[in-house]
């Protein structure tokens, strides 16, 4: 393999984790609050508010029942308005992080409805604010769940970046495609494979580790 091609696959392979830590990290800041609005305004708890609950829960289902592929050509002139192009990474991560922000905030719901009902009556006997719930009480009992939601969200980022590849947004997906499938060169589509394959195992076996020591905490 010539030295140009190493340097294209270490290009696309910066480029994938650029995609995925950016659309991740933003995903992370919105859709925790957000599964955690979708909680507490549910009926019946802290913050009961059953038709902002209902509208936000209807936006966020919307926002998880579109495949990516599509959400993403769909979305091309905000895109473009926000980005300037439709085309690259820094386009590519507009959808990446409109697919992931719905995601997250249902996988962070999910966890805190393990949550254990007695904890937050204790802590509403208590005197507690609603706010002070949800940051001492809520939020740490569910930071193992939620780490949990945030590694599956990478996890999935890291496939929609190479799908994201196959229309231009670069990547290892759009290296897989243009240098590999295109030019019939098997080598090429079984390196950038076996990259994102390690780039799973790495983010989940990270994440797992902090999870453990969350649970150790």
């Amino acid at each position: 393999m010539s030295s140009a091609m190493i340097d294209l696959i270490w290009q696309a392979t910066l480029e994938t984790f650029y995609m995925v830590g950016i659309s991740g990290l933003i995903a992370a800041l919105l859709g925790v609050p957000l599964g955690v609005l979708l909680y507490v305004t549910r009926p019946g708890q802290i913050l009961a508010m059953p038709i902002t609950h209902q509208l936000v829960s209807i936006l966020t289902n919307i926002g998880r029942s579109v495949p990516f592929i599509i959400l993403m050509v769909a979305i091309i002139p905000f895109t473009r308005a926000l980005i300037g192009t439709s085309i690259g990474i820094n386009a590519a991560s507009v959808p990446l992080t409109i697919a992931a922000i719905p995601f997250v905030a249902r996988l962070v719901e999910g966890s805190l409805n393990e949550i254990s009902p007695g904890l937050i009556e204790s802590a509403q006997a208590m005197g507690a604010t609603p706010w002070q719930i949800v940051s001492r009480v809520l939020v740490p009992e569910a930071r193992g769940g939620i780490i949990t939601a945030l590694t599956v969200t990478v996890v999935t980022l890291v496939s929609y970046s190479a799908m994201a590849g196959a229309v231009g947004g670069g990547g290892l997906g759009d290296l897989g495609i243009r240098y590999g499938y295109n030019r019939f060169n098997p080598t090429v589509m079984l390196i950038t494979v076996v990259i994102l394959v390690i780039m799973v195992q790495g983010f989940q076996s990270l994440g797992d580790y902090l999870v453990r020591k969350s649970d150790r905490k």
